[in-house]
């Protein structure tokens, strides 16, 4: 299994990105997909989820800003980020796993992919 992050930059405060996420050995459809951060000197820390057919599920942090989707033909998940704030810097790491009640938690997560690096500028 890979995942592969991609789209991070740096951006103004109140400035739009898109991270994109590409799955490969894994039937995509069938996991949970996440995204995560982390912040210098901070614990790694949950962003969204989406699962299903439309389940979503996204931290207060970022709920109204930030919007997940994914592409199942693609095998791709995004992020769409919007109103960035500079405690939005992080790197941002995709995940997948096969689901559970804690879709926050790090372990409900079997497969990580290296993360992308968003730093927002105030």
């Amino acid at each position: 299994v890979q995942l592969q992050a991609s789209g991070g930059g740096l951006v103004q405060a109140g400035g739009s990105l898109r991270l994109s996420c590409a799955a490969s050995g894994l039937t995509f459809s069938a996991y949970v997909m996440g995204w995560f951060r982390q912040a210098p000197g901070k614990e790694r820390e949950f962003v969204a989820a989406i699962f299903g057919g439309r389940g979503i599920y996204y931290a207060d942090s970022v709920k109204g800003r930030f919007t997940i989707s994914k592409d199942n033909v693609k095998n791709t998940v995004y992020l769409q980020m919007s109103s960035l704030k500079p405690e939005d810097t992080a790197v941002y790491s995709c995940a997948a796993g096969r689901g559970g009640l804690r879709l926050e938690k790090e372990k409900e997560y079997n497969y990580w992919g290296q993360g992308t690096q968003v730093t927002v500028s105030s």
